[in-house]
């Protein structure tokens, strides 16, 4: 019997997911967490054989979930099912840990076949975002660069960004500039967005 944890802090996707699970002779859910803190504590305890996570959650996200329980339970194989499959997450996921990486618009029998996949060791990318990986731009923004506009998602004064990252003002004013020319927009607004919709931050 594999041992299944569920975390998604969507309650009707998750009792769904449990629901759809349960059907199976051969997996078992053995907990479910609403948010990243609760799912690697959950993992702690019930030590599950594969952590079906989902990408956005409260608390940890889903890549520090996976990269977590690779730290405090590599036995647990992370599975990262998310409504935003965009290539660079497909990699930070990846670098992160986790085994599979799937779209929650998969057909429904795919998370039961990939969670048997990576339980036995192999690994599953959704095919059609493995491709549009190949041929994805590479983030033009240097990490520094993405940090602060990440900070600056909805019009956060430059001197809060600054305190946040121990940088002086100026400083945070250059970074922004620099990620705005470098992406080709006219507003830091736009240069986040357009980050965003690449899977850069």
């Amino acid at each position: 019997m594999i041992k299944v944890l569920l975390a998604d802090d969507e309650e009707l996707i998750r009792t769904a997911l449990a629901a759809l699970l349960g059907l199976e002779p051969d997996l078992e859910v053995v907990a479910q967490a609403a948010d990243g803190r609760a799912a690697v504590d959950a993992a702690l305890a019930h030590r599950p054989d594969v952590a079906v996570v989902d990408l956005e959650m409260p608390a940890l996200d889903g890549l520090e979930v996976s990269a977590a329980l690779a730290a405090t339970l590599p036995s647990c194989k992370v599975v990262i099912l998310t409504g935003y499959g965009k290539p660079p997450l497909l990699k930070r996921a990846l670098d992160a840990g986790a085994k599979g990486f799937l779209p929650k618009g998969s057909p429904g029998g795919a998370l039961a076949e990939v969670i048997r996949r990576v339980h036995a060791g192999g690994r599953y990318v959704d095919p059609a975002l493995a491709a549009d990986a190949l041929t994805a731009p590479e983030c033009p923004l240097t990490p520094r660069e993405l940090e602060v506009l990440r900070l600056a998602e909805s019009d956060t004064p430059v001197a809060v960004i600054a305190r946040r990252t121990h940088l002086s003002g100026g400083t945070v004013r250059n970074y922004l500039a620099a990620a705005v020319a470098k992406l080709g927009v006219s507003s830091r607004g736009e240069a986040f967005r357009l980050a965003r919709e690449h899977g850069w931050l």
